[in-house]
């Protein structure tokens, strides 16, 4: 008994570890993301480079997009009560769904200003202060892009992924921008600003494409991986009073995952006995899952049911 109550008391101490780490992400994100729109700014007024233009505003985006995390990870991350009995992880999600909408919008509005700057074409100057610009916004995205992929894989959060993502795009479109720079400045290519824009504009509408679709399968309740399903199979047969399994449902909310099974035991053992085995797998598969809540239903081996799907 003493080693299940330490085992609560660190898995309790590493929810709060995490949600602390998921905070902070979001803090940075928006400080870093506003950070960069201020410098662009400055820096498309003075180049008034279209590149330019649209990395701004993908970073005034960008804090929109970080500030809808901010406070979805702030309601995802209030516990369950007497409404929401399954917590509030879903508006990680639903903040996924907007990010890939203002993802969309921002490169739409690209779109159409290059076309514009195609037929409208204008001089490109101060290149070394779109060159300075750049290199900054590089280097300060690199280091929140390592910053989030870590609290991500550390948290499992949805929506800190899905900002990793798009400012994991960032940084290639940092880069496009200063090659842009390069070829104008270069070689007076004119025609190559507003052609790199475009080209920023597809990338980012893909990235907001799997950012999307990522929410709504979490929305859809769409089952772990099969790998995933597998895994937490060997896990529960793994027992030796556990003949078989069947009716495995999984899904995912935020960072939560969510685990049912039913699990085939000897007819002819206590009822008592069921029980115990029952919470000693959950444990088993809650030490592999650390943000599962795992349900178990215990039946006799060889009873004549009716399964909802076969596994």
């Amino acid at each position: 008994m003493h080693d299940h109550v330490n085992y609560n008391e660190d898995m309790s101490s590493s929810k709060e570890d995490n949600k602390k780490l998921m905070r902070l992400a979001t803090y940075i994100a928006v400080g870093v993301a506003g950070s960069l729109v201020s410098i662009k700014l400055v820096a498309w007024i003075t180049t008034d480079s279209i590149s330019l233009l649209s990395t701004m505003i993908d970073s005034l985006l960008d804090v929109a997009a970080s500030t809808v995390n901010l406070f979805a990870i702030r309601h995802a991350l209030q516990p369950a009560d007497e409404e929401h009995r399954f917590g509030h992880g879903k508006a990680e999600a639903l903040a996924g769904l907007a990010q890939s909408a203002f993802i969309s919008g921002s490169a739409m509005f690209l779109v159409i200003e290059a076309f514009d700057r195609i037929f409208h074409p204008r001089t490109i100057d101060s290149f070394m202060m779109g060159y300075t610009v750049m290199a900054i916004s590089i280097v300060a995205t690199l280091g929140l892009v390592i910053f989030q992929r870590y609290v991500a894989k550390k948290t499992g959060s949805l929506a800190i992924a899905a900002d990793s993502t798009h400012y994991k795009m960032d940084i290639l479109v940092n880069i496009s921008v200063i090659l842009s720079l390069f070829l104008v400045s270069r070689f007076n290519w004119g025609i190559v600003d507003p052609l790199f824009a475009i080209g920023i504009a597809v990338y980012i509408l893909h990235g907001a494409y799997e950012i999307g679709i990522e929410a709504y399968h979490v929305l859809m309740d769409r089952e772990l991986p099969d790998e995933d399903r597998l895994k937490i199979r060997d896990i529960a047969v793994s027992h030796k009073d556990v003949l078989d399994i069947h009716d495995l449902r999984t899904r995912s909310s935020g960072s939560d995952v969510f685990i049912q099974l039913h699990l085939e035991m000897d007819p002819n053992i206590t009822l008592v006995r069921a029980h115990d085995i029952a919470e000693e797998v959950m444990h088993m598969i809650e030490k592999e899952f650390p943000h599962a809540e795992v349900l178990t239903h215990q039946d006799p081996h060889g009873a004549d049911e009716q399964v909802a799907f076969e596994n």
